[in-house]
C-alpha cells in the first residue's frame, strides 16, 4: 500500500478567508453608514438621514461585494 500524498488545500483556504473578509468589510460598512447617519440626524436634527445614508451603505457594500467575488472568478 502506498503513502497518500497531502492534498494542497492552500487554494480552498485563500478562497475561504477571502469570503469571510467580504462579509466583514460588508458588517463594517452598513454598520460605519448607521453610525454616519445617527450622527447626522443628531447634528441637524433631522429623522431622515440615518435611514438614507444606512441605505447608502448597503448599496455600497453589495457594490464592493459583487467586484470583490468577480474578481475572485478570474
Amino acid at each position: 500500500m502506498k503513502p497518500q500524498k497531502p492534498r494542497d488545500n492552500s487554494q480552498l483556504l485563500r478562497s475561504a478567508a477571502s469570503l469571510s473578509s467580504i462579509a466583514i468589510q460588508m458588517g463594517v460598512t452598513i454598520y460605519l453608514g448607521n453610525l454616519l447617519g445617527e450622527w447626522l440626524d443628531f447634528k441637524f436634527e433631522k429623522t431622515y438621514l440615518e435611514d438614507s445614508i444606512t441605505l447608502l451603505a448597503v448599496f455600497l457594500s453589495m457594490y464592493l461585494v459583487i467586484k470583490k467575488v468577480m474578481a475572485l472568478n478570474k
